[in-house]
């Protein structure tokens, strides 16, 4: 049997969210916050969740590699993962299982595309919090295994058009890896949008009077980015995005979001926006691009 890719997910990573969530994984307790950005998760997991995945792959900015893509090779990681910038939000207690045949065959298929691959095998690797927030937000039982991607440094060592590039081609291999695995597949790009952020925080950080975008130019990019998402304009997406990521301080920089639509092949079908709100500043949406509703998921 085939593998499908049967959806991708802008599935953005603030700590807030699992913080205000009150998950007994993490440590601290909230007064809840950024009630439209979790609702829209609820809803992007009701929908996602009911096409009965058979695994997640998630690429985050926050395992950030400086030689090759990296994927994770162990069946089981556990520990306890801090956020370094948010440590008195979110410290959680994690236990994932790995899909590692498909990681290997993404890693696989990327040396096919003259990609550096590496896998880390190391079982006293502390996942990242970016994709663990992007996980639980997407299927809090963790209950589904995952394939984690790093993210390779070329966007920042060299330009924001080398990085995309590089994206892509990692794009198509994971979707030929998932193709030959014969599973049904969810992308997570877990990236913000625009990510210019306040560098204080009010006394109780779920204030939510506090809370709104860093400045209006942000704003505007974001309803840009969104616009063209809404309306299936993936391709010339991908060639404002270098812009984008310089004028907005976009997170989408460190490859996430270009990866999975070029692992999507680019759809030209509407993407559902579940939400869009700001988090200390920064703008973030859940966007659903239901691949196999839309075009077979052939991809």
């Amino acid at each position: 049997m085939t593998g499908k890719i049967i959806a991708g997910v802008l599935a953005p990573h603030p700590p807030h969210l699992v913080y205000a969530s009150n998950p007994p994984q993490n440590e601290p307790r909230s007064e809840g916050g950024w009630d439209m950005l979790r609702w829209g998760y609820e809803r992007m997991r009701k929908s996602v969740l009911a096409k009965k995945p058979d695994v997640l792959i998630v690429h985050s900015p926050h395992w950030m590699t400086v030689v090759g893509h990296h994927v994770l090779g162990l069946p089981k990681f556990q520990g306890l993962s801090v956020d370094p910038i948010f440590p008195h939000l979110f410290r959680f207690q994690y236990d994932i299982n790995i899909d590692v045949d498909l990681s290997l065959a993404i890693a696989e298929e990327g040396r096919a595309e003259g990609l550096i691959t590496k896998v880390m095998k190391n079982p006293d690797f502390r996942l990242d919090y970016g994709a663990i927030t992007s996980c639980y937000l997407t299927n809090p039982a963790f209950d589904i295994p995952i394939v984690c991607l790093s993210s390779n440094n070329s966007p920042y060592y060299f330009s924001n058009e080398v990085g995309q590039h590089q994206m892509e081609k990692l794009g198509r291999a994971t979707a030929r890896a998932i193709a030959k695995s014969g599973k049904r597949a969810v992308l997570l790009a877990s990236n913000s949008l625009s990510h210019r952020h306040f560098t204080n925080e009010p006394e109780i950080p779920e204030d939510m009077s506090h809370e709104h975008i860093y400045h209006h130019g942000q704003y505007l990019w974001d309803m840009e980015m969104l616009k063209m998402m809404r309306e299936g304009r993936s391709r010339e997406l991908i060639d404002v995005l270098p812009e984008f990521m310089d004028m907005a301080l976009a997170e989408v920089k460190a490859g996430a979001l270009t990866w999975m639509l070029s692992a999507l092949d680019f759809p030209s079908y509407p993407a559902e926006v579940h939400a869009y709100g700001s988090v200390i500043g920064t703008g973030n949406a859940v966007v659903e691009w239901a691949h196999e509703a839309n075009s077979g998921g052939a991809r």
